[in-house]
């Protein structure tokens, strides 16, 4: 299972609030379309980022399992809502699960592959939430 590092306040917006597209300069590569991956909210904060509300402090953890269910670019922004960019590619997210206990990781940029027991911490949570 693929890990995404995401900076806050953007990953716990995902994890916790209604942002469901992360805008990339880079257009997702086909074998991730359709995938489950883990959000990991990065070691540093987007510092010309403004959300409001709970569970945007956490850093270096897993907060949560998603799907990503396409990619399109966009010049405007419009299509995807207030989480939107322009001139950017959106990357669809559905299926969020916020995990009740963040887990510790140590992620890097853009797509990696976290050790077996983090994804299991991970994957143990996202169960547990579903029931």
């Amino acid at each position: 299972m693929r890990a995404l590092t995401i900076r806050q306040p953007w990953a716990g917006a995902i994890a916790h609030q209604t942002k469901r597209v992360e805008n990339r300069t880079w257009k997702l590569p086909a074998k991730h379309e359709g995938a489950r991956i883990l959000i990991h909210a990065g070691a540093d904060r987007d510092r010309w980022a403004v959300v409001y509300g709970d569970h945007l402090d956490v850093y270096s953890a897993i907060v949560a399992v998603a799907t990503i269910t396409g990619c399109h670019y966009s010049d405007d922004g419009r299509c995807c809502g207030p989480w939107g960019e322009e001139n950017v590619y959106h990357w669809t997210l559905a299926d969020v699960t916020a995990l009740p206990e963040p887990v510790p990781a140590k992620g890097t940029l853009g797509f990696w592959t976290p050790d077996e027991e983090t994804v299991n911490a991970a994957l143990r949570q996202d169960t547990e939430v579903a029931w």
